[in-house]
């Protein structure tokens, strides 16, 4: 594939997000992607591998949940993009008000504010996700909604996301 012909990867990952977060539309989300796709959150294990569980995970934790914590944002920071591959900084920042077992799986709402920096690896084929592949700093999540105390283990928490955010300018 030339430069010319080669799709737009930003454009479609956009796309992609857009469907799983704005629409909540899990078809316009599943056709995003590749016949047998994986997408996989690597702090908690969450994810699927095949049409049908990758389907099936965003029905039941993404598209298909009924309900995200109203404040739910995604700012980004930096995205680089290579032939078939993107690669995306971002901070989500949440008030964990509704379960999110994705992300705390088994942990009911505290009610506490989170900010956590996020990476995720995207390849394509053709102009199509082929995966996702989710990375975020677990224990700063679970110091943020008190399960973890920083001044007993070497992790911190939202100075996380705001170091960043400072960093990034």
């Amino acid at each position: 594939m030339t430069a010319e012909n080669r799709p737009d990867l930003g454009a479609l990952f956009d796309e992609h997000m857009r469907h799983e977060f704005v629409d909540l539309d899990l078809d316009a989300t599943m056709e995003t992607m590749v016949d047998q796709p994986h997408t996989y959150f690597a702090p908690t294990g969450a994810g699927g591998v095949g049409y049908a569980a990758v389907s099936a995970f965003y029905r039941d934790h993404f598209v298909g949940k009924s309900k995200w914590p109203a404040d739910w944002n995604i700012t980004p920071v930096s995205r680089t993009v290579g032939d078939d591959r993107l690669v995306e900084e971002f901070i989500v920042s949440f008030t964990h008000d509704v379960e999110m077992d994705y992300i705390l799986p088994g942990v009911a709402p505290t009610g506490k504010h989170v900010e956590v920096p996020h990476v995720v690896v995207v390849a394509f084929e053709d102009d199509k996700i082929a995966h996702e592949h989710i990375y975020w700093d677990q224990a700063s999540v679970l110091v943020q909604v008190g399960l973890l105390d920083p001044d007993r283990l070497p992790v911190v928490g939202v100075e996380q996301a705001a170091k960043l955010r400072d960093l990034a300018g």
